[in-house]
């Protein structure tokens, strides 16, 4: 896991994330990673509508969001 977020945060890329707080809820969140510490990392929520931190541990799955330019017609 921790590679494929080290990986989107190089890319630059948004993530939809599965993530298991530490009372054991899980929430749905996208986020833009910022920074990567040790177990950790630092990234904005957009659904908080700001930085917080998640244990690297605690995400149950990451998928990049991939932006797909619209098609002219």
């Amino acid at each position: 896991m921790k590679e494929q977020l080290l990986k989107a945060m190089q890319r630059n890329q948004l993530l939809n994330l599965m993530y298991m707080s530490k009372s054991g809820g899980i929430t749905k969140r996208r986020v833009k990673i910022i920074k990567m510490t040790g177990e950790s990392f630092q990234a904005y929520c957009f659904m908080k509508n700001d930085k917080r931190t998640f244990i690297i541990d605690n995400v149950l799955a990451a998928v990049p969001i991939i932006r797909k330019e619209r098609e002219v017609v």
